[in-house]
């Protein structure tokens, strides 16, 4: 909070005490709990990392949210959290209006939110989830999240690594952006939001603000990066081993969107008259910005026609590679979910044919099947409770299905008036913003970590 501050005192803007306050508050009340709770972290379990994990994200929601509610721009307690949730989950939704005029130091705020959410959520996939082995993450537990002697040392090196590799392709994104045209802050703003797939911008045009076809592919590039599996950057910075291309949801992941962008390049150019160049940028664009869960736009893609609007609904649940930045169902659960349909149709066929699933060279377990399916079953029951309450308050059934969907998925921009590219959420009343806030956080935190604490069975001795 130090740094906006400091931003905003440059400018000469009166909001730098806004976040001097917050900082100072923050402070003084961490200070407390250290001194107070000196006592031994309770042995490491799953019902506790469960806990752990569910926690930290909602306090850090509410402390991130203190500079908004403490700012100028009249935000309601709802609206403040629902900001600072979307901004540590990644998602990109907002209600904030005219950002060109709004003090820099909430426009960084903003930016450097997501890139930290960014970072969090990679440590907690890679480290955390296959212990808690949900969401058929242990089907990538490596020697890194072992429970051996040196399970420490091993996994500070490969933190360490980790927190280098996403610096390192953040300067770069802002070296590049900032070569390619764009102002410094903008280029620092942009690189948080890139590589974090987060999407929130410093214009309300979003990237359509920036007319330069080279930013845009820029963008792409390291869309495209932050998609990946970082664990496979890790192996190639410190084991110089390049394993990327060898995993099927990288291939599957890249193939998916280079289909999906000259497809909708064709239609583009086909029914607005535009030449093809300029077809495949928008679309690369804002499908890579869909499918990695980004939300940045270049365009109002909800004007493209009625095939667009239901590529871009369907490409909003895809998600990028586990152990990335981005959100969504992910990639690999698509795959597994694909083998289990091939091999349930040999079955029909052969049914005493013995056919096991496969990952890649992995054979696929029974309970990283299983909590792959119990996944599915949650998202979509989640998804259908959610559309019917957001109805009930008064929402028109697009913003009710979109709104849904692009908080559970952490994409940002819905379809529709009201929530689509051209929009945002504010014209929402405070329930459907707290509601959106927590579909943020069950999104991020992969749904079962956070449904797991409202059964009696886990509260039980």
């Amino acid at each position: 909070m130090v740094v906006p501050a400091l931003v905003d005192a440059a400018d000469g803007e009166p909001t730098w005490s806004v976040f001097a306050v917050s900082a100072a508050g923050v402070f003084c009340v961490s200070l407390l709990g250290v001194v107070a709770l000196r006592d031994p972290v309770p042995i490491f379990t799953p019902r506790f990392g469960f806990l752990l994990t569910t926690m930290l994200w909602i306090v850090a929601g509410f402390v991130t949210a203190i500079p908004f509610w403490l700012s100028p721009l009249n935000m309601s307690v709802g609206g403040g959290f629902f900001e600072a949730m979307s901004g540590i989950t990644t998602t990109g939704a907002t209600v904030l209006s005219e950002l060109d005029a709004m003090p820099r130091s909430f426009l960084l705020w903003r930016a450097m939110l997501q890139w930290l959410g960014g970072i969090g959520i990679i440590a907690i996939g890679l480290f955390l989830f296959p212990f808690l082995r949900i969401g058929g993450m242990q089907v990538f537990r490596n020697e890194n999240s072992d429970r051996s002697d040196k399970a420490l040392p091993r996994l500070v090196s490969v933190t360490r690594a980790l927190c280098f590799i996403y610096l390192f392709i953040s300067v770069a994104c802002a070296i590049a952006y900032a070569a390619l045209g764009m102002s410094f802050f903008d280029a620092i703003c942009h690189a948080m939001s890139t590589v974090s797939t987060g999407g929130f911008s410093t214009h309300d045009r979003s990237f359509g603000f920036f007319e330069d076809r080279r930013i845009l592919w820029a963008a792409v590039v390291f869309m495209c990066l932050g998609a990946l599996p970082f664990v496979a950057y890790v192996d190639l910075a410190v084991r110089g081993r390049f394993t990327i291309w060898r995993d099927w949801q990288v291939r599957t992941f890249m193939c998916g969107i280079t289909f999906f962008s000259i497809v909708l390049a064709f239609w583009l150019a086909h029914n607005r008259n535009i030449g093809f160049q300029e077809a495949l940028t928008q679309s690369a664009f804002n499908v890579v910005s869909v499918v990695t869960t980004t939300g940045f736009a270049s365009d109002d893609y909800a004007v493209w026609g009625p095939f667009a609007w239901g590529a871009f609904f369907i490409l909003t649940f895809i998600g990028g590679c586990s152990g990335s930045t981005t959100g969504g169902i992910k990639v690999y659960r698509f795959i597994i979910v694909f083998q289990a349909l091939r091999r349930a149709f040999t079955k029909l066929v052969y049914p005493n044919a013995v056919q096991p699933l496969r990952f890649g060279d992995k054979m696929i377990e029974q309970d990283v099947y299983d909590s792959v399916v119990i996944y599915f079953i949650a998202f979509f029951l989640v998804y259908g409770l959610t559309i019917l309450m957001l109805s009930l308050a008064g929402q028109d059934f697009i913003t009710a299905l979109t709104g849904t969907q692009t908080a559970l998925t952490n994409v940002g921009p819905g379809l529709g008036e009201t929530i689509g590219p051209a929009g945002n959420f504010a014209p929402l009343g405070e329930f459907e913003l707290w509601l959106l806030s927590f579909l943020m956080l069950l999104g991020r935190l992969e749904i079962m970590t956070v449904l797991i604490l409202f059964t009696p069975v886990f509260w039980r001795d």
